[in-house]
């Protein structure tokens, strides 16, 4: 199928690759950064249902001045501090804790394969956009040399006019098919303009001179392959497969609050009445020493805690069948995305084969109408052919060659988005891991996996991908020779 993944043509005439768009959109894009950091998030939840099944302490303390003592009360201390400290591990839970967990982890694989749904959905516009200006740019080539044509066939109907040789008619149909080709010179560079700014949008950069696309690899040789690798491993279809797991769970989790709760807990408090509370006197010696008071006093307990449940007015049963109906929903959101898949594949394939093969007959249209033109200035020229039929071979070529390059961009964009349904389309794919810029999602996890301390925390978020304010504004401008205008690229390849 051509080339290794996405290598850059070596080519000295091109400032910039594909290869080197989509390396700077997996670095800077901010759509893939935000799901990036989301996917961060989903990691974090399997920590926080974890902590429900670790051990708790809680320490609580008081300072207490009693302002008015009761009437009958002659001992009561004027102040006291209260200090007490509680532990408590979690036995058994009904199986809430370890199903919340094990749904949490369901949806942090839903979340990796979404991850590699939006880079794909990412690399697909990337790929677009690059091919957009392209074209563009090939199109206002087309069309500012379309104008050059007519401007100098205007001025020599003209010229013919003054000496008799054509008729009004000739030169104003000259001059209304030069206007109309302005007309179309000035649509196709702001569309130019609009497909540069969509790739600034996307990249972070301003295209310059961009090469030709290489080959994609790993194109299948025929639709049913191409279904059937999808559905292994297109990354929508993981991601609802993951979550239909995680319902599935959530089902247990509803399902264990009619379930007895066991836990163990020890504590010790601590009471200092600060020497506030008064000395006391023997009643049966009155007159003997004074009985110091104790100003102290501790204490310390441990034990079980078993909670059955006895009624909770039908709340478990309807909790389990909200979770039984979000599962079912959730089971058929994989039968819709499957399909989905499936239709993409299906439609990408059938664009990418139709667009190979309107590539084969614009290109003979294009052979054809410029031997056609050739011909029809040539009899013109001896008087057998006349002006508008001078006009209408021009534009008959102009047109085949305008096919001809929207064929190959519609190629080169069906055949990436068909590698991007099959879950082929991603930074590993695409050759990015020589550029040393792959993220690792599993490595968020593993970082925050286990963390018990309480005051870990990262470093405050910031914007990581850049604004695109500064980059001047695009022009219509266009290289020599656009690439979309050559033949580097095989029919193959989607050229």
């Amino acid at each position: 199928m051509g080339c290794a993944p996405l290598c850059a043509v070596a080519t000295p005439a091109y400032a910039d690759t594909l290869q080197e768009a989509l390396t700077q959109a997996y670095i800077n894009n901010p759509t893939l950064m935000a799901a990036r950091a989301t996917l961060r998030a989903t990691d974090a939840q399997v920590e926080v249902e974890r902590a429900d099944g670790r051990p708790s302490a809680n320490a609580n303390g008081s300072v207490t001045e009693f302002i008015e003592q009761s009437s009958t009360s002659f001992f009561t201390p004027d102040r006291a501090f209260n200090l007490g400290v509680d532990l408590g591990v979690p036995i058994y839970s009904g199986g809430a804790i370890k199903n919340r967990i094990r749904a949490a982890d369901q949806r942090v694989e839903a979340g990796r394969a979404d991850l590699r749904g939006t880079e794909s959905a990412v690399f697909s516009r990337v790929v677009a956009a690059y091919m957009d200006v392209l074209r563009g740019q090939a199109l206002v080539s087309l069309a500012r040399n379309q104008v050059e044509v007519l401007g100098v066939n205007t001025q020599a109907t003209s010229d013919r006019f003054e000496i008799g040789d054509l008729t009004r008619t000739d030169v104003a149909q000259s001059q209304s098919r030069l206007a109309l080709a302005q007309g179309n010179l000035r649509s196709t560079e702001a569309n130019l303009i609009a497909a540069r700014e969509e790739y600034i949008a996307l990249v972070g950069e301003a295209p310059t001179d961009l090469a030709p696309p290489p080959s994609l690899p790993g194109l299948p040789a025929s639709v049913e392959t191409a279904v059937d690798v999808a559905l292994v491993a297109n990354p929508d279809l993981i991601a609802a497969r993951e979550r239909a797991v995680a319902a599935g769970y959530d089902i247990d989790v509803a399902g264990s609050t009619r379930l007895p709760r066991v836990s163990v807990f020890t504590g010790y408090d601590y009471q200092n009445f600060l020497g506030s509370v008064p000395n006391a006197v023997d009643p049966d010696n009155p007159t003997g020493p004074v009985i110091a008071s104790p100003q102290t006093s501790t204490a310390a307990q441990a034990g079980v805690t078993v909670s059955i449940p006895l009624f909770q007015g039908g709340r478990p049963a309807a909790l389990q069948r909200q979770a039984q109906a979000r599962a079912s929903a959730a089971l058929e959101q994989v039968i819709a995305a499957e399909r989905d898949v499936i239709a993409q594949v299906r439609a990408a394939y059938s664009s990418w084969q139709a667009s190979l093969a309107i590539i084969e007959s614009s290109q003979t249209a294009v052979d054809a109408a410029s031997l056609s033109l050739e011909g029809v200035r040539a009899e013109n020229s001896i008087g057998n052919r006349t002006i508008l039929e001078v006009l209408n071979a021009e534009q008959e070529l102009l047109n085949a060659r305008v096919d001809l390059v929207t064929a190959r961009r519609n190629a080169y964009v069906a055949a990436f988005s068909l590698l991007a349904a099959m879950g082929r389309a991603e930074a590993r794919d695409l050759g990015l891991a020589d550029e040393g810029v792959l993220y690792d999602p599993v490595a968020n996890y593993d970082r925050v996996s286990g963390t018990w301390w309480d005051w870990s925390r990262d470093p405050d978020p910031e914007a990581m991908s850049t604004s695109t304010a500064a980059i001047p504004a695009a022009t219509a401008e266009v290289p020599a020779q656009p690439a979309l205008e050559t033949d580097e690229m095989s029919a193959e390849s989607g050229y």
